[in-house]
């Protein structure tokens, strides 16, 4: 089991009620979605504005908001999202984030 199923719960529910969240997407999934809008400028900061838990092998998803600029819909892992640290929830956020990308680490190939 990769998640804590209580901690996972406790964070949905606070992360629910705070929505939108502002949120940074990472150099790398930047990258990737620039690939996928034809090389498109594609902004790193946006705004979760839906949150889901998908199982032990997905982790907590998140649906990103980048403003008018995105014609279709982003989901990304919140493992591959920054968060301001004066954000309430943010340590909360970052204990979920580093204890799933350690689990992740020891999973066998």
């Amino acid at each position: 089991m990769i998640d804590r199923p209580e901690q996972v719960e406790r964070l949905m529910a606070k992360l629910n009620a705070a929505l939108p969240i502002a949120a940074r997407v990472t150099p790398e999934v930047q990258a990737k979605l620039r690939e996928g809008a034809d090389g498109m400028a594609v902004p790193a900061d946006s705004s979760v504005t839906w949150v889901s838990y998908a199982g032990d092998e997905g982790g907590i998803v998140c649906r990103l908001d980048f403003g008018d600029d995105t014609p279709s819909a982003v989901f990304a892992s919140i493992t591959h999202l920054r968060f301001d640290p004066r954000m309430p929830l943010a340590r909360e956020i970052t204990a979920y984030q580093r204890h799933r990308v350690k689990r992740l680490q020891r999973q066998p190939p």
